[in-house]
């Protein structure tokens, strides 16, 4: 037999699937895998009941059938409209928004879009993994910046000498997974300096945007003379804690956007129809969501951290995200520590060295999700406790 993708067939398994199956393999505490053990709103489960219920036939579609493949328009208004709202930013629902099944869908075909073989895109690391895959799959040459622990700051000198002529894209992810960290307007207008200078796109992820704890989000396209090179990437998986429901959505330049959208068309279609129409309802009354939402995972975030002090871990407060970032002791591995943490004190958690090409910072660096029932923390912290 020929042989299989030799870029595809080089890839291993997820380390949020392998560590996931160590805890479930030993009975451990999973605060690896960044999902709720919760569900989300029942208001907004409700919607999604009720349009599945109303399946009859919106306009000439049902909406148990395909949904038009850039999305709803419902649910394209309301995420324009949300911008707006939030941001005062302005994306044209008709043909600058696309909904994809997630952000990382979205992040596949914006790398699938714009970029050609032998393209340099830069990416900070530690950085979610799907990223490397993505932009492997383009074929393009991945040039990362290291994010030095503890406030994850960039060496712009470092930045400013990998970029030249054949960078196409940097990706920013802000807030941060795994660091919890927010880009300061500073390091954003000195990538923005570089982009305008070397005429590269920015791919913004922006998908914890509205986990923030002391500071508001501020997007990377609202940043003067970015929105016209910016691809801005979100979901609402996070936001409502529901992210088996696969929402997400890229916002750009309509030429981008169309771009995207003949990769999206291709691969997945469309998304799930009578959970793009209960979203649509669900953006429309965010403020009031919002609300409890952010208290509720401050508490979350200040209980763990506060925990993980007490029984002596180098715990970093994360401005951002339901994740939160521990240094190691001098001499400590982060892959023997975390099977070791499973297995004396039966809590998983994520060894960060798999966010990393270039440095060795993320092998004495492990990142606890903080996405979990208050009792699932309360009895972590006891098990560490042991």
């Amino acid at each position: 037999m020929k042989p299989l993708n030799h870029i595809v067939t080089e890839f291993k398994e997820s380390i949020f699937s392998t560590m996931t199956k160590l805890a479930i393999d030993h009975g451990a505490i999973n605060l690896s895998q960044g999902f709720p053990d919760f569900d989300g709103p029942k208001w907004v489960i409700d919607l999604a009941k009720n349009a599945l219920d109303q399946g009859h036939l919106l306009g000439n579609v049902g909406k148990n059938q395909y949904a038009p493949s850039p999305g709803i328009l419902p649910l394209r208004e309301a995420i324009s409209k949300n911008y707006q709202r939030f941001y005062n930013l302005d994306f044209d629902p008709s043909n600058e928004i696309v909904v994809t099944n997630g952000a990382t869908e979205a992040i596949f075909c914006a790398c699938m879009a714009l970029i050609n073989p032998g393209d340099e895109v830069i990416v900070f690391e530690p950085f979610y993994d799907s990223y490397l895959a993505s932009l492997q799959m383009a074929g393009a040459k991945v040039v990362p910046i290291t994010l030095l622990a503890p406030h994850f700051t960039f060496d712009i000198n470092e930045l400013a000498s990998v970029i030249n002529s054949k960078t196409k894209m940097l990706i920013l992810n802000n807030p941060h997974n795994p660091t919890g960290k927010i880009f300061t307007p500073k390091e954003i207008n000195t990538i923005a300096e570089l982009a305008f200078k070397f005429d590269f796109y920015i791919l913004s992820d922006e998908v914890y945007e509205f986990l923030t704890f002391e500071q508001s989000h501020i997007p990377t396209a609202s940043y003067p003379g970015l929105k016209e090179r910016t691809i801005t990437i979100s979901s609402t998986g996070k936001t409502f804690g529901l992210t088996g429901w696969k929402i997400g959505w890229a916002c750009g330049p309509k030429e981008i956007i169309k771009a995207i959208h003949n990769v999206h068309q291709f691969t997945t279609f469309c998304v799930a129809h009578p959970l793009q129409v209960a979203m649509a309802e669900a953006l429309e009354k965010m403020d009031d969501y919002l609300i409890d939402f952010k208290n509720q995972y401050r508490k979350k975030r200040d209980f763990l951290v506060s925990g993980l002090k007490e029984v002596g871990f180098n715990v970093l407060t994360p401005a951002g995200t339901y994740f939160a970032m521990a240094i190691l002791k001098e001499g400590e591995n982060d892959i023997e520590f975390c099977k070791k943490l499973i297995l004396e004190k039966k809590v998983a958690v994520i060894p960060t060295s798999a966010f990393y090409i270039k440095s060795n910072e993320g092998s004495n660096m492990v990142r606890f999700c903080f996405a979990k029932n208050d009792e699932t923390l309360k009895n972590a912290i006891e098990n560490l406790k042991r």
